[in-house]
């Protein structure tokens, strides 16, 4: 894919959110509407082509962690109330190449992450676990090999202990397993055709309804 060639020959180690997203699409992966600007008089076309409320985000190959490093502002309700953001996020990366990405706000209860390592010895390794913060703090994830199976990506889901979440709980419609099992699919099916990615995370994939969307994006390259 050309994205993905011209960021190696750039000697770049990862994609922009919005390429990652790009990337995804690609391989039919659902991820957020959203569209990148590059200067504030492009923010009102922008807003009004996805519709409030939105996320603003700075977006940059060179910019990862985003939430830590102030550079999301989310439901966001108004023009003014965007060009205000828009200022803000463009201060606190302080001249670092980049732009920002307007992007349709996503809501659900639940978050899901789904990853992909290249694992020395088995290669291409499809991740999958509870998402958001519970990533890190319950490290609730399965793994398998690429290519995956439909049954190897049901059989994911069922190994997670937090695997409930995918059911009908407190009012909440059961997943599209079927949306799902395309996704843990895609994301094999990426690591085989391109060696020059290293990772990928998408965290969180939230569960809007019963479908996951892809909110956040990391391609990293080797």
């Amino acid at each position: 894919m050309k994205l993905i060639e011209q960021a190696v020959r750039e000697g770049r180690s990862s994609l922009s959110e919005y390429e990652s997203k790009q990337l995804l699409s690609h391989f039919g992966i659902p991820v957020t509407r959203e569209v990148l600007i590059h200067d504030i008089k492009e923010l009102g076309a922008a807003a009004r082509e996805i519709g409030y409320p939105l996320v603003l985000k700075g977006c940059s190959p060179d910019v990862r962690h985003k939430s830590e490093k102030g550079l999301i502002r989310m439901d966001i309700r108004n023009d003014r109330e965007a060009e205000r953001a828009f200022e803000e996020i463009v201060r606190t990366m302080n001249g670092q190449a980049g732009s920002i990405l307007i992007q349709e706000m996503i809501r659900g209860q639940r978050e899901l992450v789904v990853g992909l390592i290249r694992d020395p010895q088995f290669g291409p390794c499809v991740m999958f676990g509870l998402g958001g913060i519970f990533t890190e703090i319950l490290k609730d994830v399965s793994f398998r090999m690429a290519p995956l199976e439909k049954k190897d990506a049901l059989e994911m889901m069922k190994e997670i202990k937090g695997r409930r979440i995918l059911e009908a709980v407190r009012g909440l419609e059961p997943v599209d397993l079927d949306a799902l099992v395309d996704i843990l699919i895609s994301v094999g099916r990426i690591g085989l055709e391109h060696d020059a990615i290293k990772e990928i995370d998408l965290n969180p994939v939230i569960i809007s309804g019963t479908r996951p969307i892809v909110v956040d994006a990391l391609v990293i390259l080797n």
